[in-house]
């Protein structure tokens, strides 16, 4: 059987502010839409479902996020996730510029949750708290690979 990720999806309490977020990272926005009925009720699990959503793809074209708002049911609000909670956590992106990418971040008040580490010598990297709380982690190559 042939296995391919598709793509990771991430529920967000403003969907406009998340996708600017990730835009003005890089990312492109490939469809926007509103999705609800009894397809989207059974494929979710859950009844009357009704979303916004928007796909968006990164440069190199093999990545894809999954952005949705509920709009019904009512979202439910969580306490932010922590690094070292089980479970889906973060979403991670290799940049040219750590430096370039989080004074981007910033302008969304996006900040690193300690600074910038180097890994080895391979790495600089850092964990930050993007739109609705979403851990997301920039990490810049330091040598070819």
């Amino acid at each position: 059987m042939a296995i391919r990720l598709e793509n990771v999806g991430i529920a967000v309490s403003d969907i406009d502010a998340a996708v600017a977020f990730f835009t003005d990272l890089g990312l492109s926005v490939v469809g926007r839409d509103t999705v609800s009925g009894e397809w989207a009720d059974t494929a979710v699990g859950l009844d009357g479902n009704h979303a916004k959503i928007a796909m968006l793809q990164t440069p190199d074209g093999h990545g894809t996020l999954e952005l949705f708002e509920y709009i019904h049911p009512t979202a439910i609000e969580t306490e932010p996730t922590q690094p070292n909670e089980i479970g889906m956590h973060r979403v991670a992106f290799s940049v040219d510029d750590i430096d370039e990418a989080l004074a981007i971040a910033a302008r969304h008040g996006c900040h690193p949750l300690r600074g910038v580490a180097t890994y080895e010598d391979v790495y600089k990297l850092t964990y930050l708290r993007g739109p609705s709380g979403i851990i997301v982690m920039l990490a810049e190559a330091l040598r070819a690979g």
